[in-house]
């Protein structure tokens, strides 16, 4: 959640990676099932799995091999190491027509490091939608050392992202302008008209500059790359690792192709059974528990700190901070930097800084920085593209269009939820897809999953972005005997390489192929 941030599209790929990067510090007893997922032997899976009725794929694709070569520097990042390779698989445009054109879709691999005993691959998903896999991978990497050993380990950008042509919307001064004009939660008829205009705007800059792409960017499409992926890179099997958006998307998978889905863990999981106002209802809950577990932990009373905190928003609202960079703090950018730190507990210090100095001094460099960060925003005023994929992919999945009368009507309710996002979240549904030049595909995901293997299910009790009642209700949509609960008591936005216990029950699914038992709670 931040400014152009759908509520519920999860855009916490980057704090998933800084809760990885800070935790980073035999097959006897396998089951017939177990052997069967490893995937050796034959990479076409279930034939009959093809979704929907669609057409079969032409062997041009399906017989695919990766030609991996070193990989070059992520825009804004630096080249891989030596252990890192790269490719591009084909994947059909329109599996209706899958004949009629293709995207590339960016791979990045690290081999196993024991070969002779190498499981298979593991593909990953961080989130977003709009995260890239080839530029997190390698930054993330240190914490899956001991799945490295069996397992490939490996990331890809989903169509319309990053190197798997990526969506692109807005000039870096178009973003800049929006982000310092127009006010998310709009007090007058103008400011409204603003913000629904800005909301139309970007999406026509979509249509112009990615219209080929648009309609094709949805999850259910990316979910069917993911099992091409799996055919490429000859696996029976699809071994899967998926946080936050990245959960969504395994689900989905896990719906369309059952009996091709292997050892599969879902941690941060998105509430497959809500709409987009369910997102943002469901994440103006989750930052408020995470806003209030913050105050409490600084000693504070959490009704009298989020009053405060509101009261510093409407302040800046009629007056936005002067920043050190001559940059102006208005309070759309100062919910974003509140939000920012809330993802994890090791960021907690630095909201207090950024706080205290808005609070006490007058300024809001702080703040501001943590805002730039959230939004991709580098020192030389250069903006990273994800949020223009994480709003493309979340307005094809989608199919609700609320108007700002109905996001208006939202508004008791959520400033009740929660005086500090809730306005936000509230006219935020009226604005992420306004106008948008293309329908979306459904209310809420199918992740309903009869005849798959069990799906590892992990929901943290304080997450702020993914509330842990998602993790039961996707358990709970997964079907019987598919969807196995973890729950992991404390703080956060993704629990592995966080918490020992969760680590733990995960390496040992993945590499043992022992599932933990269902309801099993970590602390």
């Amino acid at each position: 959640m931040a400014a152009h941030a759908r509520a519920g599209a999860l855009a916490g790929t980057a704090l998933l990676l800084t809760g990885l990067l800070a935790g980073c510090g035999g097959g006897t007893d396998e089951k017939p099932a177990d052997r069967a997922d490893r995937g050796a032997a034959s990479p076409a899976g279930d034939p009959s799995a093809a979704p929907d009725g669609l057409p079969p794929l032409p062997a041009s694709l399906t017989s695919q091999r990766p030609d991996w070569k070193r990989c070059e520097a992520p825009q804004g990042g630096t080249a891989p190491g030596d252990q890192w390779r790269c490719s591009t698989v084909r994947v059909p445009l329109d599996y209706a027509k899958p004949e009629a054109g293709t995207v590339g879709i960016a791979l990045i691999r690290k081999k196993a490091g024991n070969s002779g005993r190498r499981l298979g691959s593991m593909l990953f998903n961080f989130g977003g939608p709009g995260g890239s896999g080839v530029a997190i991978l390698p930054r993330a990497a240190g914490a899956y050392g001991e799945l490295n050993s069996r397992y490939d380990l490996v990331g890809f950008d989903p169509r319309g992202v990053a190197g798997s042509e990526g969506v692109s919307c807005r000039t870096d001064k178009e973003q800049e302008d929006s982000f310092r004009k127009v006010d998310m939660t709009p007090d007058t008829p103008a400011e409204e008209a603003a913000f629904l205009e800005d909301g139309a705007d970007f999406g026509a800059g979509c249509q112009r500059r990615s219209g080929r792409l648009l309609p094709h960017v949805g999850t259910v499409n990316a979910a069917r790359d993911m099992d091409l992926i799996r055919q490429v890179l000859g696996d029976r099997k699809l071994t899967y690792f998926g946080m936050s958006y990245g959960t969504e998307l395994g689900g989905t998978y896990a719906h369309l192709f059952p009996k091709n889905v292997g050892r599969t863990v879902l941690d941060a999981v998105v509430d497959p059974t809500a709409d987009a106002i369910g997102h943002a209802r469901n994440q103006a809950t989750g930052f408020q528990r995470a806003l209030e577990n913050y105050l409490k932990d600084r000693g504070q009373d959490p009704k009298e700190g989020t009053q405060r905190i509101a009261r510093l928003l409407e302040r800046i609202d009629k007056k936005p901070l002067p920043t050190a960079s001559g940059r102006k703090l208005n309070d759309s950018l100062a919910v974003t930097g509140i939000v920012m730190p809330l993802y994890s507990k090791s960021s907690w210090p630095a909201l207090t800084q950024a706080l205290d100095e808005a609070e006490k001094s007058g300024t809001g460099t702080g703040l501001l920085a943590l805002a730039d960060s959230y939004n991709g925003r580098d020192e030389k005023g250069r903006y990273d593209t994800q949020s223009h994929s994480q709003r493309a992919i979340s307005c094809a999945d989608s199919k609700l269009r609320p108007t700002a009368d109905e996001a208006r009507a939202l508004l008791p309710e959520f400033r009740k939820l929660s005086p500090v996002f809730g306005p936000f979240l509230a006219w935020d549904t009226a604005g992420w897809c306004s106008q948008w030049p293309v329908e979306g595909e459904h209310d809420n995901p199918e992740t309903s999953a009869p005849g798959a293997g069990p799906v590892l299910v992990i929901g943290t009790t304080g997450d702020p972005a993914t509330p842990y009642e998602g993790a039961r209700k996707m358990a709970d949509e997964l079907g019987k005997g598919v969807g196995v609960l973890l729950t992991n008591k404390g703080e956060g936005h993704g629990a592995y390489g966080g918490n020992a216990c969760v680590t733990s029950a995960v390496n040992t699914y993945f590499l043992d192929g022992k599932v933990p038992d269902d309801g099993k709670t970590c602390s």
